[in-house]
């Protein structure tokens, strides 16, 4: 199943592939989810945040689009490097071929080289599945989806007929002044897929309120699909009513008769009606202050927001987020910034730029016994603060921050210092975790041996864990393997937890992470 846009991007292509993918998943059926982004970059693991949101870590160790975290929360699969490649990632193979002299002097080409590739890619990925769903990214008629949109042309043409569907998500706007509904973007939009060979099985319509039976009628006379085909998803008090929303109109029928899939059992949607049904009748509400450095853009903390809303959910409490500028805050007015807060979260992040908003935040909710949860750089902060205010370490600091500091109590891994390269190289993907049984990780967890997600070159400095201890620091848990330190937290705080890993890559609305869902239960406590 080909997932394209139109009209314009961020319509919300991932989430209707993943609330798909659910739905035939509750049909008893294995899914693979595959997304393609036509953009140069190799992976999106060098890319500002502001500009493509929050950069996923599968277990493996790659770096992927957001849009991966989508698939893992929604559907029961684990992502790898095979579902997720770039246009970077397809020409660099081709080309490294080239050089190779693999194609024995042959003239390489988009059609058939590059197309080649991406078809092979997404086999690939599709590999063990009952159906695959793949996810082209960008807006049909960008120049640089096209060769993606060709591959997929051939690849319709290349396998049986009911092996293939497409279903195209694009705008129906709404004009305000007129109050009317626009269905011709729509009706270019389709154009525009036809014109590269491509007919829609399905339309999936996004749009404020729900599509009128007439606008339907329209769109699909003069997109030459069934009225039925015709899908409104407009806007739903939550992202997890989603799959509910186009299971309610058929959509899974539409594509399984597309594809000819015959054999399968009748959905179960129950966990999602209870996700749908707590997230919306919450009994309790806490407000958390989120301290980072990526705060003008939401998608930059996207795993991250969703793991709190499912901590939210288990608690039956509703999580109100506030994103503070790390570079704003100061002595002087982090308790006028602070003092609304039920607890506060400082998430990941690289480089200095409001390093010192942080450290003060951290200060104020360990002086003020404000549930504190520190996450990879979060984590590093928390070691800081604490170096320089209860173990006296004056001008403690990281190196990644200060070369010079008198105590680096943060520094960068023996494996990282002679990199020069930035892609695709720090320490990534799941690595184990032993906790100690003493500790809020342990009772959180209810086990000893964990495995969590990774991203960062600077760790915990071992020269300091001994003196640092001896001020009162607990160190919670450690990695078995290399002894690196992963979690620390203040046994005579309230909740005071910091983790070096990434604990919101593995949050699931009907399966709230442990750590966030103890957080808040810690800031509801507070709060009361």
């Amino acid at each position: 199943l080909f997932i394209t846009g139109g009209v314009v991007s961020s319509l919300g292509k991932g989430i209707a592939a993943a609330s798909i993918g659910s739905i035939f998943e509750s049909r008893g059926l294995k899914v693979s989810l595959i997304k393609v982004d036509p953009y140069i970059n190799v992976d999106p693991g060098t890319m500002s945040p502001f500009q493509h949101g929050e950069v996923f870590v599968t277990n493996d160790g790659t770096e992927t689009d957001l849009d991966l975290g989508h698939y893992e929360r929604f559907v029961r699969f684990q992502a790898s490097k095979k579902n997720n490649f770039t246009a970077g990632k397809v020409y660099e193979t081709v080309i490294k071929r080239e050089r190779k002299g693999d194609y024995l002097g042959g003239t390489v080409q988009v059609i058939p080289h590059i197309t080649d590739e991406i078809k092979s890619r997404i086999k690939n990925g599709a590999k063990g599945a009952d159906i695959a769903i793949v996810e082209i990214g960008g807006t049909v008629g960008d120049i640089e989806s096209q060769p993606f949109i060709e591959a997929i042309r051939q690849m319709t043409l290349e396998m049986p007929k009911e092996r293939t569907a497409i279903a195209h998500l694009t705008l129906v706007p709404y004009i305000k002044v007129s109050e009317e509904l626009k269905t011709k973007p729509t009706q270019h939009s389709v154009k525009e897929l036809r014109s590269l060979g491509l007919q829609p099985d399905c339309l999936i319509c996004r749009l404020e309120k729900e599509l009128p039976k007439d606008e339907k009628n329209k769109i699909a006379s003069f997109c030459s699909v069934h009225p039925d085909s015709v899908i409104s998803m407009h806007d739903a008090d939550t992202v997890y009513s989603i799959p509910l929303l186009l299971h309610h109109q058929g959509v899974d029928k539409i594509l399984m008769k597309s594809l000819n899939i015959k054999q399968s059992k009748k959905p179960n949607l129950t966990d999602w009606k209870r996700v749908v049904q707590a997230k919306l009748n919450p009994k309790k509400e806490a407000n958390i202050a989120i301290v980072g450095k990526y705060v003008e853009l939401k998608d930059s903390y996207k795993s991250l927001n969703e793991a709190l809303d499912h901590a939210g959910i288990i608690n039956k409490a509703k999580v109100n987020l506030t994103f503070i500028d790390a570079a704003k805050i100061n002595k002087s007015n982090v308790k006028k910034n602070l003092s609304f807060a039920d607890a506060v979260l400082v998430p990941g992040g690289f480089g200095e730029r409001g390093i010192e908003g942080m450290i003060v935040a951290c200060q104020f909710a360990r002086e003020s016994n404000i549930p504190y949860f520190g996450i990879c750089l979060g984590m590093q902060i928390a070691v800081i603060e604490y170096a320089r205010n209860v173990a006296d370490l004056e001008a403690a600091n990281s190196t990644e921050f200060d070369s010079d500091t008198p105590h680096p109590v943060i520094h960068i891994m023996d494996d990282q210092k002679d990199l020069t390269t930035k892609g695709g190289n720090m320490r990534l993907g799941a690595c184990p975790c032993r906790l100690s049984e003493d500790s809020n990780s342990y009772h959180a967890y209810e086990q000893i041996d964990i495995e969590e997600r990774h991203r960062h070159r600077f760790e915990f400095n071992n020269a300091y864990r001994a003196e640092l201890e001896k001020n009162g620091l607990r160190i919670a848990g450690v990695n078995p393997e290399r002894d690196l330190v992963e979690i620390i937290e203040i046994p005579d705080h309230p909740w005071f937890v910091a983790v070096q890993f990434h604990p919101e890559f593995k949050s699931k609305p009907n399966a709230a992470h442990p750590l966030f869902a103890n957080f808040i239960a810690a800031a509801l406590k507070y709060k009361k």
